[in-house]
């Protein structure tokens, strides 16, 4: 998912995309440590994928403090 298809939903689904990535990359972690996972890549790509979305919900809260902050 790109980062402009994230900005583009809401809260509510950031937050349930980001949970399900939790849990993915749970699985994952627990697949590779049974030497059960084939991609092994998968894992580098969830984490980006979590610190993609970390990143643009950190955006929203700033500009929603700066946006408090000058009313």
């Amino acid at each position: 998912m790109k980062a402009a298809e994230i900005r583009e939903l809401t809260e509510d689904k950031v937050s349930e995309k980001l949970k399900s990535l939790y849990h993915e990359a749970m699985n994952l972690r627990f697949q590779n440590a049974t030497n059960q996972l084939e991609n092994v890549s998968r894992i580098r790509l969830v984490r980006k994928e979590i610190a993609r979305i970390k990143t643009i919900a950190a955006e929203r809260s700033s500009s929603k403090r700066l946006a408090d902050k000058e009313r």
